[in-house]
């Protein structure tokens, strides 16, 4: 195999799929999406659909595994993102940062909904009765990355002058 071919294989291939939102909106969820892949989950190939809705109440989005015939696996490398459309760019793509993180803990095999069982089983530890929202290590996890990536993906991409990305942290 050519070295080219095996620096493909080392980075993963990726397809992303946005439904919604603006083309502005578009650009810039294609852009963290891909920049979070590549941190988090280099090596893997991804199939990663998102949604801009609405969703109710205070929910900025989820995170759903997927296999290929839709059912859940333990590590799986296709998921659906959905994100609130009522959220402003930067929180959206803060709230997109904290999805992408726990599509790398189902990647990983760290977090994992039973299929059969009922509960969720996060680093070897199944928690029967899913704790409150607050309480899930998954989500102390995710909540810890979440501002990071951003801050790191617009300085990449020289945005981190924009007022848009400076707007307090809320």
């Amino acid at each position: 195999s050519s070295a080219a071919s095996d620096v493909y294989k080392r980075q993963g291939n990726m397809r992303v799929v946005i439904k919604g939102g603006t083309k502005s909106q578009q650009k810039h969820i294609r852009s963290v999406t891909k920049f979070c892949a590549k941190k988090l989950m280099p090596r893997m190939s991804l199939e990663i659909a998102i949604n801009i809705k609405t969703i109710d109440g205070e929910t900025l989005g989820y995170c759903l595994p997927l296999c290929e015939d839709g059912e859940r696996s333990d590590r799986p490398r296709s998921f659906e993102i959905e994100l609130n459309s009522k959220l402003k760019l930067r929180k959206m793509l803060i709230a997109l940062c904290h999805e992408m993180v726990h599509a790398k803990q189902f990647a990983t095999g760290e977090l994992y909904d039973g299929i059969n069982i009922e509960g969720t089983r996060w680093k070897g530890k199944w928690f029967r009765k899913e704790p409150e929202y607050w309480d899930r290590p998954w989500e102390w996890d995710a909540m810890g990355r979440e501002a990071a990536l951003f801050i790191q993906w617009a300085e990449h991409y020289d945005y981190g002058n924009r007022t848009w990305t400076q707007e307090e942290y809320a």
